[in-house]
């Protein structure tokens, strides 16, 4: 069931008529980042001297600034694949509607008609969550020094746990009830974690996590009517 929704979603999310979707995505992942990576570059470099006196000489160090200012970026590029994070939980509820139609439109087509989130609930959910995945990330890094062999476990069973209850239950309440998600959250929730934790696996594959949070949104709206007992209808030739 699992693999059986990220296939069907890895084939929605590069239809012709998702391209925009997926496109908008991946753009707006990489401005965070590179609006992240930018804004700690210029940091670094206000507060790094131009250049350097070694200690008991008058020997200077130039070009201190550039150094520290390349260097940032290198850690930057490093550190993406944990901002990919808290990113893909930025942009979970803006995509999560748009993706979640053209799933449905193009294998789920009988459902009824559901009630859209406004844009104010929408960035209200993804800001909320976003607090949750920093918060929780931030405690989990001061556990893992303590634990180093054991810190990729933890750190893909927590953002498993958060990325797969979020988007299951974002997907699951455009159709359902509060209590009805939860119910049906705490019924699959072993399963909804298990997706979850190879969403967070992807994140951490440089280029290729730009596309989890769309991807993300795909997978989990399948899962949510397999869990619920709709079958995908086959693949058709007519694009989304």
């Amino acid at each position: 069931m699992i693999f059986s929704s990220i296939r069907h979603a890895v084939e929605d999310v590069f239809r012709p008529g998702a391209l925009k979707v997926l496109g908008l995505g991946v753009g707006l992942s990489v401005g965070l980042l590179v609006l992240v990576t930018v804004l700690f570059t210029w940091v670094v470099g206000a507060i790094t001297p131009d250049h350097f006196t070694l200690p008991f000489t008058h020997y200077q160090i130039g070009f201190v600034n550039d150094v520290a200012s390349l260097a940032t970026v290198g850690l930057m590029l490093v550190l993406s694949i944990f901002l990919m994070i808290p990113v893909a939980s930025a942009f979970t509820g803006l995509f999560l509607e748009d993706v979640a139609a053209l799933v449905e439109e193009a294998h789920y087509p009988d459902l009824p008609q559901i009630r859209k989130f406004t844009l104010a609930e929408t960035i209200a959910d993804s800001l909320r969550f976003l607090g949750v995945v920093i918060v929780a990330n931030l405690v989990a890094f001061t556990v893992y020094f303590f634990i180093l062999p054991f810190a990729p476990l933890l750190f893909f069973g927590l953002n498993g746990y958060l990325l797969g209850r979020e988007y299951f239950q974002m997907a699951a309440a455009r159709r359902l009830r509060k209590e009805q998600v939860q119910a049906l959250y705490l019924k699959h929730r072993w399963t909804v974690w298990m997706t979850g934790a190879l969403m967070a696996v992807v994140l951490t594959i440089p280029v290729v996590n730009l596309v989890v949070p769309v991807l993300g949104a795909a997978t989990f709206t399948h899962l949510y009517h397999r869990l619920t007992g709709q079958v995908p209808r086959p693949r058709v030739l007519s694009s989304l």
